[in-house]
């Protein structure tokens, strides 16, 4: 079909479209990208009116009018909850007389979790897709459209596209066929070994943990979590991104694809960790705790991860952005990307010039990173 045939809407968000259809379009069922998770944002209010995410997904239908083609697209007034840091780039185009908010932003809300942005029943639809995303930018006087922690066998889609590529990293583990924790342990130099085996004794030494998923989460282990979460917002961000109500939704949408870590003083939650699961990964995404327990965050957040993905057979823990402090723990530098239209010609330049300058940083500090690994060393 030519692409002067092709018409793409902007819906009112994704919890108006059908569920079925948005989710056929996301195959590698990356559970961050699900119907379940967006409209769950949207009907929670931690998008939409007054938080400055305002949804706007574009798609594309067949010629039996079923979704084909969709992006996760927002209109966004500031760049909180996204984790691709541009405040600079808005800050200095602002300076320059421009006007930099609003953008387009093209992301799973308030997760940094790499996965498909183009989320394609038709592949050859990509290219029009985000010829729309331009389009609506262009359109309607907005500065930019970002696509952020793009999988990396999108970011060819992109770049054909003519968008500007940007890098970054995050850590995340990798499962080599281990069959036990300890498995993994002796895949690590002895001191990083004992280390983990000294943190991980602490912290269950003082506390009880328990793993809940699916109907098992109760009401009332949400509301010990929203206690954590907050507590953790109003550090990281100075108030929290979801509300009460998500987590709720979460639950009822999506509580299979859930595992909730508590940590437990006698009978009293003290800490938690959210983790969501995907086909072959699972996502460690919210923690928090109302107490201080030496250790305690490495191993509900780390090595409680990384113990359900030996279990389940599962490849790759991604425990979220930032923290060299993953390192010593067995994360390992991962390369993430990031996808940016410009719409000034002058703003554009300058932006390709530090991305580039940024890329050969970034590829550095990896290539650091990982002779400073844990891992045995080869002879």
């Amino acid at each position: 079909m030519p692409d002067a045939d092709i018409i793409a809407k902007i819906g009112r968000g994704v919890a108006a479209l059908p569920a079925e259809e948005w989710d056929a379009c996301n195959g590698a069922g990356n559970p961050f990208l699900s119907h379940a998770f967006l409209s769950a944002m949207e009907d929670s209010g931690s998008v939409g009116r007054g938080s400055g995410w305002t949804p706007a997904p574009i798609v594309i239908e067949d010629d039996a009018d079923a979704i084909a083609a969709a992006l996760p697209a927002y209109l966004k007034s500031h760049s909180q909850g996204e984790y691709v840091f541009d405040q600079s780039w808005a800050h200095a185009f602002e300076s320059a007389g421009g006007r930099y908010y609003p953008k387009l932003q093209i992301a799973a809300p308030f997760s940094p979790v790499p996965g498909p942005r183009l989320l394609l029943r038709d592949k050859a639809l990509a290219q029009p897709l985000l010829n729309a995303a331009e389009a609506l930018v262009l359109q309607n006087g907005l500065s930019s459209a970002h696509a952020s922690f793009v999988a990396p066998d999108q970011i060819a889609h992109f770049e054909e596209a003519g968008w500007l590529i940007r890098t970054d990293s995050q850590f995340h583990w990798k499962n080599r066929d281990y069959r036990s924790f300890d498995d993994f342990l002796g895949a690590l130099s002895s001191r990083k070994r004992k280390n983990i085996r000294k943190e991980r004794a602490a912290a269950q030494g003082a506390v009880h943990i328990e793993r809940l998923t699916g109907e098992a989460i109760r009401p009332e282990h949400w509301d010990a979590f929203w206690l954590f979460y907050q507590d953790t917002g109003a550090r990281k961000w100075g108030h929290p991104y979801l509300t009460r109500e998500a987590f709720d939704l979460l639950g009822q949408r999506m509580g299979d694809r859930i595992v909730l870590v508590l940590a437990y003083d006698g009978d009293m939650p003290i800490a938690g960790a959210l983790n969501l699961l995907g086909p072959d990964t699972i996502y460690g995404r919210y923690w928090g705790a109302l107490a201080e327990v030496p250790f305690l965050h490495f191993e509900l957040c780390y090595y409680q991860a990384i113990d359900i993905a030996i279990e389940r057979g599962l490849a790759t823990v991604e425990a979220g952005a930032q923290g060299q402090h993953k390192l010593a723990r067995g994360y390992e530098p991962t390369p993430t990307y990031s996808a940016h239209f410009i719409a000034d010609e002058g703003f554009r330049d300058a932006v390709d010039d530090f991305l580039t300058r940024e890329r050969e940083a970034v590829a550095q500090e990896i290539e650091f990173l990982n002779e400073m690994g844990p891992f045995k060393k080869s002879d």
